[in-house]
């Protein structure tokens, strides 16, 4: 019996350890896989591309190829010395397929850049890790770039994320200044053109650019990201980035960039509006030859229908283009004497003209600045005028000089020159901060333009009926009236001589000279503006009516409106703040300023006869003196007159101070 007892046992308990065994294996069969080992070599046994395509199925029943890694090349990116699981942090073991930690976040190349950069900014190791830095910066554009934007055809994509550029696996960028980096550098077409722009990649390979790199490995020459950059790239279409491209142009075309920007579409471009026309719109943007070739837009044969182009007539643009724009020279400049020979003469004529004006009247102006403070100094000009020899009542009497239709007519032509300059000067230093704020404060540089062209019209409006009134005042006294008189406003010899005896009275070597009716500085003023309205105004009603222009004329003829027309402005402009305002407001006998005779049309009876001494003299000698004194103006009037005299002065002294920047700036 103890002995069937103990075999009972034995058999129930083998009965039972072998059912344990079972379950056991069962279990252990039907168990994920224990993770071993997890490090690159690990990965690499599959992963390395040598056991044929790797796939695992998407949700849509697809299969998507997974990345192969080389070794040798995963070992001299910058990613060597992290793991794999680094980066896949789903993955938990190495089996396939691999079973991933749920709800682990996938791999975010821009998140663990910026997770990096932060440690070391927290850590204070960014001088050792300066790269990083950079990648953050780039992340930060990238993220506000066209690229960062999802997809139109699926909105659940972006239009491309890091991978779609760099293999992440091998990612490796040379040095700056190396050779490997410009080698590098001619791939990018390879990368943007390959998957996504296929088209333009067509393009770019058969232009001018393309060729440079891929027949002769020109490393100077044009890839994708010199015009679109690399990671802040924003769609083509918007005015950002159509303002980027073109400086881009000129990072590798200097002298046309410059020349371009000297033209009124280059002036607009700078103030930053993308409206006129840019690099892009004349050469193209990838199929970009060489203009000699017949491809090229801007071969002769196509370049009057590229022009056309924006320049079309049609509603908002400007009038179409007509045949003289073909021979207008878009690049032309002032100091290829060679290529453009009138270009270069037209400005050495100009500066000439503007040495000239300036190195003449500013010394007339300091020199009788020093006369008159010195002799005022000693009292040698109080009173003005003796009137022991004239009835007492003519004392306080005024001298009637200007009518009121003289006096409007100036300050109309004040407001509209001053509306000139500003908006003028505005486009002729395009990259000083203050010509962009007028831009805003307008609007846009078309309504400026628009502006500037309504003040253009009011000034030769002016002049015109200025002609038709002289005109007719001299054809109504003709028989009395002589050219060379002293009431003519003909330069004559004896302002020749009152020059002399000027210069003279400002070096002390003479009395100073008796002056008729109008002096020989208030005579260049008047015959300066006739000189100013045949080259200002007729170099701006050809810039502004182009295609009447070159119906008739070759284009050329605009390269040089567009000089004399900004040099004489500044000549213009400079000229009135600086000479004329001294002349008028500013010599120690005026001040304190405004003189406001041109307001009130009068002025005292002894200044009168300081200014005007030969003419009072012979005004009392015929006896005449009296027909021409008036009751002196009002106190509100005169009180009128001044603040508007002083508001007129402060705008152009504003006007002049703009202009100075403008041109300590280097902004023309």
């Amino acid at each position: 019996m103890p002995t069937n007892k103990f075999a009972a046992w034995l058999a129930a308990a083998t009965v039972c350890l072998a059912g344990s065994l079972a379950g056991g294996i069962a279990a252990a069969a039907n168990a994920p896989a224990v993770s071993q080992k997890l490090d690159n070599a690990t990965c690499q046994t599959c992963h390395d591309g040598k056991k044929g395509k790797l796939e695992v199925p998407k949700a849509d029943g697809e299969k998507r190829a997974l990345h192969a890694v080389n070794t040798d090349k995963y070992g001299k990116s910058v990613h060597a010395k992290m793991e794999c699981v680094a980066c896949h942090k789903e993955i938990i073991d190495n089996v396939t397929p691999h079973q991933k930690v749920a709800g682990a976040p996938k791999v975010d190349c821009a998140q663990c850049h910026l997770d990096l950069w932060e440690a070391a900014k927290k850590d204070n190791k960014t001088a050792e890790k300066p790269r990083l830095g950079i990648v953050a910066d780039n992340v930060a554009a990238y993220k506000k770039s066209f690229h960062a934007k999802p997809n139109k055809d699926e909105p659940t994509k972006l239009n491309a994320i890091c991978s779609d550029c760099h293999n992440v696996h091998t990612f490796d960028v040379p040095p700056r200044g190396t050779q490997e980096r410009k080698e590098w550098h001619l791939t990018v077409p390879t990368v943007c053109g390959e998957t996504c722009h296929t088209d333009h990649l067509e393009d770019w390979t058969a232009s001018a650019h393309g060729r440079e790199a891929t027949e002769k490995k020109n490393f100077k020459t044009a890839v994708c990201s010199d015009c679109h950059t690399t990671h802040d790239i924003v769609g083509s279409s918007t005015d950002k980035a159509k303002l980027s491209i073109t400086a881009s142009c000129g990072d590798c075309h200097k002298d046309a960039y410059e020349s371009y920007k000297a033209s009124y579409h280059g002036q607009v471009n700078r103030l930053g509006y993308a409206y006129t026309a840019k690099c892009a719109d004349c050469h193209g943007s990838h199929a970009i030859e060489p203009s000699k070739d017949p491809k090229s837009k801007m071969h002769e044969k196509n370049r009057l229908k590229t022009c056309q182009k924006c320049h079309s007539g049609k509603e908002n643009k400007p009038p179409l283009a007509t045949a003289g724009f073909l021979s207008f020279s878009p690049h032309g400049n002032s100091h290829d004497f060679a290529k453009y020979p009138e270009i270069w003469l037209t400005t050495k004529a100009m500066i000439a003209l503007l040495v000239g004006v300036f190195a003449f009247f500013w010394l007339h102006s300091g020199l009788w600045w020093y006369r008159e403070y010195a002799d005022r100094k000693q009292g040698k000009n109080v009173p003005h005028v003796m009137t022991d020899k004239l009835p007492p009542e003519f004392a306080a009497k005024h001298v009637k000089r200007f009518g009121p239709m003289w006096r409007l007519a100036h300050l109309a032509f004040a407001l509209s020159v001053m509306t000139l300059v500003l908006t003028g000067m505005a486009a002729f230093f395009p990259e000083t901060s203050w010509a962009k704020t007028v831009m805003a404060a307008f609007g846009t540089p078309k309504i400026a333009g628009q502006v500037h062209r309504l003040a253009a019209y009011t000034m030769l409006g002016i002049f015109a009926i200025h002609l038709v009134v002289i005109t007719i005042g001299i054809a109504r006294n003709w028989k009395n009236f002589r050219f060379f008189g002293p009431d003519s406003f003909v330069p004559n010899w004896k302002d020749m001589y009152d020059m002399i005896g000027m210069f003279n009275w400002f070096i002390g070597k003479g009395p100073r000279p008796a002056i008729e009716r109008w002096s020989y500085w208030e005579k260049f003023d008047y015959w300066a503006v006739f000189w100013g309205m045949a080259i200002i105004g007729g170099s701006g009603m050809m810039l502004a009516f182009p295609h009447v222009v070159a119906a008739y004329l070759p284009g050329w003829v605009f390269n040089i409106a567009m000089v004399v027309h900004g040099e004489e402005a500044v000549l213009a402009a400079v000229f009135l703040f600086t000479v004329h305002f001294f002349n008028n407001h500013f010599r120690p006998d005026k001040l304190p300023p405004p003189d406001v005779l041109m307001f009130t049309g009068t002025q005292s009876l002894q200044e009168f006869r300081h200014e005007h001494r030969a003419q009072y003299d012979r005004l009392v000698e015929a006896g005449q003196l009296e027909k021409y004194l008036v009751d002196a103006p009002s106190a509100p009037f005169t009180l009128a007159s001044k603040i508007l005299g002083l508001v007129l002065i402060a705008f152009g002294l504003t006007l002049l101070v703009l202009i100075a920047i403008g041109f300590a700036g280097g902004g023309h």
